[in-house]
């Protein structure tokens, strides 16, 4: 065995073996922190931050919402003119604007009466901003026109308030 005086044998800590009552376990030191509790500053910082993130995160969510009302009025639009289609399969001409489109759910009792006429739908259905859809014959963009007026319910516009057509 190497004796070496650069490396004592024994050390001699009793402040960090046994506990005195000027040094308070870990575990007491740990309850009284748990106990004090968040102080302002800390409850401030927090708030603050989820600010932020609802800031950030609101807006992308709230688009997200008219992306799929925009997405919903295509798709029926789409199914509105694949009814007309069978309609004009059917009887040859697309109802008139006069019958629009309830002629797809109920058989037109205004003239010319469809001689083939059959349920093309079960219902209407009616734009997701709450308005019945626009039928148009004839069409200002082809042979017949179907189309929501989008969020504002005004002809034209832009982004969630643009015209959604038949012609698109």
């Amino acid at each position: 065995m190497i004796d070496d005086h650069r490396f004592p044998r024994e050390i001699d800590l009793p402040h960090l073996t046994t506990p005195t009552l000027r040094t308070p376990t870990i575990a007491a030191r740990l309850t009284r922190t748990l106990q004090r509790g968040f102080t302002l500053i800390e409850l401030m910082v927090v708030l603050v931050i989820i600010g932020v993130l609802a800031a950030l995160i609101v807006p992308n969510v709230l688009d997200r919402a008219d992306d799929a009302r925009v997405t919903a009025a295509k798709t029926d639009v789409n199914n509105l003119m694949q009814a007309l289609k069978l309609y004009r399969l059917d009887n040859q001409r697309y109802p008139t604007n006069e019958q629009g489109l309830n002629a797809l759910v109920a058989k037109p009792t205004a003239g010319p009466v469809p001689p083939n006429w059959r349920p093309y739908l079960d219902k209407l259905p009616g734009d997701p901003w709450g308005r019945p859809y626009q039928y148009i014959n004839p069409g200002l963009r082809g042979e017949v026109d179907v189309l929501s007026l989008g969020a504002d319910g005004q002809a034209g516009g832009e982004g969630k308030d643009a015209d959604i057509g038949s012609w698109q």
